[in-house]
């Protein structure tokens, strides 16, 4: 009887498998995700809004639904901002007036509420719909690219909400966002995740920082980081709150 050698037996088996797995996968299909390095920031990200022709509706449809994260969590966004009746609060990049109706019964008759957006056509449509919801506290304010246009210290508190990462020139912008804001005024900012290997390749082309850059960013325009506060509604953006100093350092 042949003496039976178990390992000169399993060793072809071995190979067999290991040549099926080098073919598999060299003909699979690689998994969908563009390299990180393949994936620049989208440039003139606002080309869209300031087009004259820009249909308010259709932007409506895509901000304001129930399956849009901001626009579901915009009740807790707006608890977190930490306004009182009395308080100035300006949206700045406040689109189709989503969070006009939270921001105003925040506020109360004896406050205010200044829609700010850089888009002509959004801005008219705002107009509008603070005229048909008989809105008194709002304020619709045209922006500039550098520029809130706010007059300095008009405001307690300045809520961007997923705006920050379409600030071209964010430089000025928080320069201008600071100037607006009374001493020991704050800031709050709500923005998407942006983590390489993890966000999708639309997150990751259309905003160009993430919350680590943000934070500095803030912090380096005069800003002091307050917290990062845990929305649990909020599974892929970030809540930022900064506040003015109440004395020059």
């Amino acid at each position: 009887m042949p003496f039976f050698d178990s390992q000169s037996w399993t060793r072809p088996l071995a190979c067999l498998a290991f040549m099926i797995t080098c073919s598999c996968l060299a003909t699979c299909p690689a998994a969908a995700q563009t390299p990180e390095s393949e994936i620049v920031p989208e440039a003139n990200i606002n080309a869209k809004f300031l087009n004259p022709e820009l249909d308010p509706q259709n932007w409506v449809e895509r901000f304001e639904v129930e399956s849009r994260e901001l626009f579901a969590a915009r009740a807790e966004i707006v608890d977190s901002i930490g306004l009182k009746p009395g308080s100035r609060v300006a949206d700045v990049g406040a689109g189709t007036g989503a969070f006009l109706r939270p921001l105003v019964d925040a506020v109360g008759s004896t406050g205010r509420v200044y829609a700010v957006d850089i888009s002509p056509r959004l801005v008219e449509f705002v107009q509008q719909r603070v005229q048909d919801e008989k809105l008194a506290t709002v304020a619709v304010i045209l922006s500039t690219a550098d520029s809130t246009t706010l007059p300095a210290g008009s405001v307690s508190h300045v809520v961007v909400c997923e705006t920050y990462h379409h600030f071209e020139q964010y430089p000025e912008m928080l320069a201008s966002i600071r100037q607006a804001l009374v001493p020991g005024g704050r800031l709050v900012i709500v923005d998407f995740e942006r983590i390489p290997g993890v966000s999708s390749d639309w997150t990751l082309s259309h905003v160009r920082a993430g919350k680590e850059t943000v934070r500095a960013e803030v912090e380096a325009a005069g800003f002091e980081f307050v917290d990062e506060v845990d929305l649990p509604t909020l599974k892929e953006s970030y809540v930022f709150r900064f506040r003015v100093p109440t004395s020059a350092p």
